[in-house]
């Protein structure tokens, strides 16, 4: 009997900073994995589950209603499962949970619940167009996306790029949002470079994706350019001009990097998203701003956005 965990992305990650020791996971559970294992535990298809041997299921993506419906069919009863993204529905889905608490405990299961408050995804968001994915429940960011993309129309020339690709959730909606416009997308498909200071679970998380998954979920693909590698090097000589820029790098030094080369290049009108500005897990992006803009000699107009990150919009 054990305790199994869905996902092995960013939510796995922090569920094991936030206390829960990897000895005591069985197994991960994961449907997208390109891996066959995650931290030294074996990772499981979702039918793979072993539901008479799972005394807790901890559910760290945002797919909420997918799994439950999954863990349904599977004969896995509500009370054995905690959903740790709840706060992404209108409803409680931990609300049948029993099992939490007393294999967890108080103190280590009231670290893992989020403390935002409980909020639902938009029709118009969870279309075909935009199947849920890891930003399901991030309205406040995918609204923004949408306005802005609109707001670009035909007045700002220019590719659009997200540096920090990881599976792809984003590029696929900047890909659906402007399917006329070149997007390059930069990233490892990997993890993080050594030096930019990881931890092993943040780094492992990281590395379940690859550039062919990345590709296969755009809408558009014959407008992708895949740049792989660690960033600047992953350039390979390109010369071009920006209306959009993602940047999702989490650490200070490769979003230095990313300021001082895309907003240069970023034409006038155009807009750089600069995720995890205001996260406080991840304060390195934060730093990295406020060093370029010491460089640069003024501080670039921006407008914070209160998504589930604190993304900042930098505008030129």
């Amino acid at each position: 009997m054990g305790i199994y965990v869905w996902g092995t992305g960013c939510g796995a990650s922090q569920l094991i900073s936030q206390g829960l020791e990897i000895r005591r996971i069985s197994a991960f559970v994961d449907s997208f994995s390109q891996c066959v294992d995650f931290l030294g535990r074996p990772i499981l298809r979702p039918e793979e589950l072993p539901v008479t041997d799972c005394e807790l299921l901890i559910v760290t993506t945002r797919h909420s209603g997918e799994v439950a419906g999954q863990c349904s069919r599977l004969g896995l009863d509500r009370e054995r499962i905690l959903f740790l993204k709840n706060h992404c529905r209108l409803d409680d889905m931990n609300a049948s949970c029993t099992a939490a608490e007393k294999l967890l405990g108080r103190e280590l299961l009231e670290r893992l619940l989020p403390r935002q408050r409980v909020i639902s995804t938009p029709a118009r968001l969870s279309s075909s167009a935009l199947p849920e994915s890891e930003l399901s429940g991030d309205y406040v960011r995918l609204s923004a996306l949408e306005l802005i993309c609109r707001r670009l129309g035909a007045r700002v020339p220019g590719a659009a790029a997200e540096l920090g690709v990881y599976r792809g959730d984003f590029a696929r909606c900047i890909n659906s949002l402007l399917p006329e416009r070149r997007l390059y997308l930069f990233d490892s498909f990997s993890g993080f470079a050594p030096t930019d200071g990881a931890d092993a679970a943040f780094q492992a998380a990281h590395e379940n994706t690859s550039a062919r998954a990345v590709l296969s979920r755009m809408p558009n693909p014959d407008m992708v350019r895949l740049c792989p590698g660690y960033f600047p090097d992953s350039l390979d000589g390109l010369e071009e001009r920006f209306c959009l820029v993602s940047l999702d790098v989490d650490f200070a030094r490769p979003t230095l990097d990313g300021l001082r080369w895309f907003w240069p290049r970023l034409n006038t009108g155009g807009c750089l998203l600069l995720h995890d500005w205001g996260n406080p897990e991840l304060p390195g992006v934060a730093q990295a701003l406020e060093q370029y803009e010491a460089e640069l000699g003024s501080p670039i107009p921006s407008l914070p956005l209160p998504d589930m990150k604190g993304s900042l919009a930098l505008c030129k």
